[in-house]
């Protein structure tokens, strides 16, 4: 099985015990660099995969709590090597599918083949990278395809059908269909028109499609389960990083 063959195959998994997969996503090193693999383990442990986010100065789409998340993290020295570093350092003891979420200029520095070498041998199986188009992802796309490692793409309700189609089929490990046409962290609740959104998607896509942006409770999550194979939960969860609270025990009640 191929590394982002392995996303789809856990969400899979969990939509067969009954319930929608979960993806939580956190922010590499935060609040404390030296408890990230500890974070990480107990947040793999309560997720179906987890997403993790590489610390950005201008991340244009994350709110507040991540943004603030970020600032601490690269204050304290998180950087792309340290991620991997550490991540080598876990010994291989994260069995959870990891998705790394990151804007490109990191990773473009970072060098495209070392950074698919490096994905494939820490666990990384998927990367989503919000500021790129898909008109532009050839090199990345490439490299990371040549070590099974896939690039995930991100879809929105302003999205014409035919670019959804397009997506889809490019997509790999999911479809990650942004709720709102905004950033993350809100507490709106979720459009009222969400449903026949996300119908749509996941009638347009061959992979599973998790949804997230705005997912804050165990009831979005049902909300969602009920449209799409999974569901992404962000910003609520950094906020319970933030107060220092039991990451497993939120995402436990989620389910």
């Amino acid at each position: 099985m191929l590394p982002h063959e392995r996303i789809g195959d856990a969400i899979a998994r969990a939509n067969k015990e009954g319930r929608t997969g979960l993806v939580p996503f956190i922010t590499a090193g935060y609040p404390d660099p030296a408890e990230f693999i500890r974070t990480l383990k107990a947040v793999a442990a309560a997720g179906d995969v987890v997403e993790l986010g590489v610390p950005f100065s201008d991340p244009m789409a994350d709110g507040m709590t991540i943004q603030r998340s970020s600032f601490v993290a690269i204050e304290n020295g998180v950087t792309l090597r340290w991620i991997f570093d550490q991540l080598d350092a876990a010994g291989g003891k994260i069995e959870t599918p990891l998705v790394m979420m990151s804007y490109l200029n990191p990773l473009l520095s970072f060098g495209y083949e070392n950074l698919a070498k490096r994905a494939r041998e820490t666990g990384v199986c998927a990367f989503i990278v919000p500021d790129l188009p898909l008109e532009e992802s050839d090199d990345i796309r490439a490299a990371l395809e040549a070590e099974g490692i896939g690039l995930i793409q991100l879809v929105t309700p302003a999205t014409p059908d035919a670019r959804l189609r397009l997506l889809a089929g490019a997509s790999r490990g999911f479809l990650y269909a942004v709720t709102i046409t905004g950033i993350t962290g809100g507490d709106a609740g979720l459009p009222a028109d969400l449903a026949s959104y996300l119908d749509k998607v996941a009638s347009l896509s061959n992979l599973p499609v998790c949804a997230g942006f705005g997912i804050r409770t165990a009831e979005d999550v049902v909300n969602v389960g009920k449209h799409v194979a999974g569901a992404i939960v962000g910003s609520a969860l950094v906020e319970v990083l933030e107060r220092g609270e039991d990451p497993a025990a939120f995402l436990k009640s989620l389910r």
